[in-house]
């Protein structure tokens, strides 16, 4: 049973994605889009446009062969939009206002999250990272908030790969809390710093984080020196299985998710688009978890 449960969701996310929405030309979308616009109007409606954007970040398409598809998928469909050249296509999709936790499932329990990054390979801006940096950076840091439960996320944060991790968790746990009611809090050791236990103990949350193996019982924030103790005094094995780290590997099942879906680089050249790419592939993310 669990596994035709696993096979349908599956086959649901491609339905989701060709949604028969997006392959007709809604006038009344235009005219909105259109009303009071100055210049040159809209020809392709927004919803279409989404939809061209689920097939780049899915297949990592060009623009060009982007374009290409357009043409077959109008011959197929003829009530698509016929004037879709890779250059509008490139600005529009560039330009969507993309809502990445629309899709979140409603709840008022508490929710445990948890935390970690993953490399993004960015080879094809080295220049650009080069000109920015004064050296060769070949990946930015994509960080993400993961509901435990349903392995939803309900935060993310884009950084260059010599920023901390420590330095995207307020901002994830800011973010998460717009969603989501955040009680606990899992982090691997790179989260293992006086400064995460004071902000979250803060905030109410409580902070399951991996103590380092240098950690020190006579120093430092009092929850932290508490776990601390509690790992020498359980043996790691015995701390984990008390506090319910292994909860934490619900935002590495996300990873390993998010990256067989889009790969693991991106498809942009600068920073600013390198973030509008992986906001949308996290809408998407989110949409076919929940589909």
């Amino acid at each position: 049973m669990y596994w035709k449960e696993t096979d349908n969701r599956l086959i649901r996310r491609g339905e989701l994605i060709l949604d028969p929405k997006y392959l007709t030309n809604p006038i009344q979308e235009l005219k909105t889009m259109n009303n009071h616009k100055k210049g040159r109007n809209y020809h392709i409606p927004n919803t279409y446009i989404q939809l061209l954007a689920a097939i780049r970040y899915l297949y990592q398409m060009p623009y060009r062969q982007l374009e290409g598809f357009t043409r077959a998928l109008h011959r197929l469909v003829p009530s698509t939009p016929t004037r879709a050249d890779y250059s509008g296509i490139r600005k529009r999709i560039l330009r969507l206002t993309i809502e990445p936790y629309r899709d979140l499932k409603e709840t008022n329990e508490p929710v445990t999250i948890a935390v970690d990054s993953t490399g993004i390979s960015v080879h094809r801006a080295g220049g650009w990272i080069e000109r920015k940096h004064g050296k060769k950076r070949h990946y930015v840091k994509l960080h993400f908030a993961v509901n435990v439960e349903t392995h939803e996320v309900v935060a993310m944060e884009v950084s260059t790969d010599d920023s901390h991790d420590v330095e995207a968790l307020p901002g994830l746990v800011e973010e998460s809390g717009r969603s989501v009611r955040v009680s606990r809090l899992l982090g691997d050791g790179a989260y293992d710093s006086s400064r995460v236990y004071g902000f979250l103990e803060e905030r109410g949350i409580e902070a399951v984080v991996k103590p380092r193996g240098n950690g020190r019982v006579d120093r430092g924030h009092p929850l932290r020196r508490r776990a601390v103790g509690l790992v020498r005094g359980l043996g790691y094995g015995g701390w984990a299985v008390s506090v319910g780290y292994g909860r934490r590997w619900a935002v590495e099942t996300a990873y390993s998710t998010f990256k067989r879906l889009f790969g693991e680089h991106s498809l942009a050249r600068d920073l600013g688009n390198i973030v509008v790419e992986l906001v949308g592939k996290v809408a998407l993310y989110n949409m076919m978890v929940n589909g």
